[in-house]
């Protein structure tokens, strides 16, 4: 399921997209929105089918070697516990995750190298070869293999830019599709003849929750830069970075009008978020002009959190 952190992400892309593009739109970044939400649960499924693929292309393989004109002994009695992995033809033979794709148009056909490229790298790493290589294997052990094919894929860089190329929404959505993929795969058993996939949300308030955010920081937008400006001239900066801006003022939204969601969740989030989205120095000017604004902010009675926002 798509966790809020990924959500306060795509709300932050989607408030830069609309302000960089002078758009006076606010139902059309909403529905960029939702849009690019869509699409990161797109790359679960998209990912999720990809080791059918690779064990597809194995397939090819092994039946291409056959067809030698002197085909050698192993040609003729190749290894197929990869191709014959339980789990994989587990995902293969599913209704859940077919039915999906086929809903979303969800294929590899742009994509036709993808399975070749990145099993040419699978042979060579060494979890695949002690797989193969083991003298018996359970369905604990094809689903272990599964684990780790996916835990090594988020170290690929052709692969993740191979996604990128396919969907510009899939941009920096690559790592947690693979982390949900695994998520998944770790709760098969032999007994399941179905794989139950990850629901979109973890709460029905999330998507809610997204918009809200997003259409809050718009309308919001020049009142929050005016805060912003109040709360860093201390700070012995040339210049604020444009997304550490950014990335304030939906703070200041998320810290004003979300009553349920403690200020410590709010603040964790966008100061990990500045870390990885704009420059080195960022978490810190975050971290330091977000500890102002609160402390202003719960003295005044601007900060009001109630139930689950208190702890």
């Amino acid at each position: 399921m798509l966790s809020r952190r990924l959500l306060r992400v795509k709300v932050a892309k989607c408030l830069y997209a609309h302000l960089k593009s002078g758009s006076d739109n606010l139902k059309a970044s909403e529905r960029n929105l939702v849009e690019s939400i869509d699409k990161a649960y797109d790359l679960y499924f998209q990912m999720m089918s990809f080791v059918v693929e690779v064990a597809k292309y194995a397939e090819s393989r092994i039946e291409w070697a056959k067809q030698k004109r002197l085909p050698t002994y192993e040609d003729l009695n190749p290894n197929r516990r990869f191709v014959d992995n339980a789990v994989i033809q587990l995902i293969a033979n599913s209704d859940s995750i077919n039915d999906i794709l086929a809903t979303r148009k969800l294929s590899w056909v742009t994509a036709p190298d993808a399975a070749k490229e990145v099993y040419n790298r699978l042979v060579e790493a060494d979890f695949y070869k002690r797989y193969m290589s083991a003298p018996v294997v359970t369905f604990t052990d094809d689903r272990k293999f599964v684990e780790e094919f996916y835990a090594w894929l988020e170290q690929d860089d052709t692969l993740a830019d191979i996604v990128n190329e396919m969907s510009l929404m899939w941009a920096d959505d690559y790592g947690f599709a693979l982390y949900l993929a695994i998520r998944t795969v770790q709760h098969l058993k032999r007994s399941h003849s179905e794989v139950k996939v990850l629901p979109k949300f973890k709460s029905e308030d999330d998507l809610d929750f997204a918009k809200t955010l997003l259409i809050k920081s718009l309308v919001n937008y020049e009142e929050n830069q005016e805060i912003v400006d109040k709360y860093s001239k201390n700070w012995d900066v040339e210049r604020v970075v444009y997304m550490d801006s950014l990335i304030l003022s939906i703070a200041i939204v998320e810290l004003t009008h979300f009553e349920s969601i403690p200020v410590k969740v709010t603040l964790d989030e966008w100061i990990d978020i500045a870390k990885y989205y704009s420059s080195p120095t960022s978490s810190n000017f975050v971290n330091g002009v977000l500890d102002r604004i609160v402390a202003d902010f719960t003295a005044s009675g601007r900060i009001n959190k109630s139930g689950r926002g208190l702890l």
